[in-house]
């Protein structure tokens, strides 16, 4: 079984990343859910908050045994999955524009530390779901109840009740 990084801010962990995350474990992977801070992005829920709701979901979902949460530590990803001796990172394409931003830093990655990525399509019952739309429709008072596993719902509302 070869180990594989799927990384990202989750900021929250949506339904469409628990399919991919499936999705991965199921092609016989061990995955490990890298949880990043993204300055480029306005967060919501800090770094423990996330991965508490994650690990939760996977615990709902008995994917604890496939799937580990861990923080990313700030750095180079290459240097975090040679550290957990990862063969590729697995991330999930919406469309063309998401592969135009991927690219790079997938040819990056290989010629820095012959990582490869691993692309896969998002079911299209999530492509339309980003944590930065269920974030502004939350925000905005709208019902982002269909677009989150529990846990990430549960610390989202949790989140904006204190602010």
């Amino acid at each position: 079984m070869s180990t594989v990084v799927l990384p990202g801010s989750f900021d929250p962990f949506t339904l469409g990343h628990l399919d991919l995350t499936r999705r991965a474990a199921a092609l016989g992977h061990h995955v490990i859910i890298a949880v990043s801070h993204n300055p480029s992005k306005q967060g919501t829920l800090d770094l423990e908050t996330r991965k508490a709701a994650i690990t939760t979901t996977l615990e709902q979902e008995d994917l604890s045994g496939a799937v580990e949460v861990r923080t990313l530590p700030r750095g180079l990803l290459v240097d975090f999955c040679r550290e957990v001796g990862a063969t590729a990172v697995i991330r999930g394409l919406r469309s063309q524009l998401d592969l135009a931003y991927e690219e790079p830093m997938a040819r990056m990655n290989h010629h820095l530390a012959d990582v490869d990525t691993v692309f896969l399509l998002t079911d299209s019952a999530w492509s339309h779901i980003s944590s930065s739309l269920v974030r502004e429709v939350h925000g905005l008072g709208g019902d982002v109840s269909d677009m989150l596993p529990g846990p990430s719902l549960d610390a989202l509302r949790a989140a904006a009740a204190v602010s």
